[in-house]
């Protein structure tokens, strides 16, 4: 199964929360989507992995992905390391996404900017022929995505590309109430968290309508790139 776009992140929620109307939005284009989560959440103050594997599902569905994976690399322990660079190379080998979309690059949460260079690393070794890995008892051939894009996440990073999002935030916060052990809950009677507060939800509303209010459209989610982004015609850009 090949992808056009895999959405990784450190744990489960991290894309939905970022990326999910993005997501949303290539899915109802046609696109072939998936998801890798390098975690379970099993350090997360709320809730169990096991209720955060049934969540992430529900979530997957929600938006419409074809795929969805989870590396279990430890919770706030995974390193960026030859053990899981191996484990994500596996993984991109098998789907060979034209595009990955992975953590902020500096972020509130340690794992989030190591998840982040983890997957750019990843990205890069997966293209060295070199470097063996089998599938199903198969070996695998080398790929490296075109594009590497990181998604924004508690820190206000200035975003290099902003993707408008018009008509999908609905079913961005749609997958994100899956996870209904980690966010605004007023029934809950679990400790609250920064991801629990109902000012956390309202904000990534707002955060996505302030995007979209500069380049002049309902809603917009940004990324930060690695390179800088080509375009055949300098009208692409309008």
């Amino acid at each position: 199964m090949k992808l056009d776009i895999l959405a990784i992140g450190a744990h489960p929620d991290d894309v939905e929360m970022s990326c999910g109307a993005t997501l949303a939005k290539e899915i109802a284009n046609g696109r072939k989507v998936g998801i890798l989560d390098l975690t379970r959440g099993e350090l997360g103050t709320r809730g169990t992995a096991e209720i955060r594997d049934q969540e992430a599902a529900a979530a997957a569905k929600v938006l419409g992905v074809i795929v969805r994976e989870n590396l279990d690399l430890g919770d706030g322990f995974f390193q960026n390391a030859k053990k899981e660079q191996m484990a994500i190379i596996e993984i991109l080998r098998k789907y060979r996404p034209e595009i990955v979309f992975c953590n902020a690059v500096d972020d509130r949460h340690i794992d989030h900017g190591k998840g982040s260079k983890l997957a750019s690393d990843a990205c890069f070794l997966s293209g060295l022929r070199r470097i063996e890995t089998t599938f199903e008892g198969q070996a695998q051939e080398a790929w490296r995505p075109k594009a590497v894009y990181h998604y924004i996440q508690w820190k206000e990073i200035e975003p290099d590309v902003v993707v408008d999002v018009t008509g999908f935030m609905d079913k961005k916060m749609e997958a994100i109430k899956a996870y209904k052990s980690q966010f605004y809950d007023p029934d809950s009677k679990e400790p609250e968290t920064h991801t629990s507060s109902k000012n956390l939800h309202e904000s990534l509303r707002y955060r996505n309508r302030n995007l979209g209010r500069i380049i002049q459209t309902e809603a917009a989610e940004g990324f930060t790139v690695e390179r800088y982004p080509a375009v055949d015609s300098i009208f692409d850009l309008i």
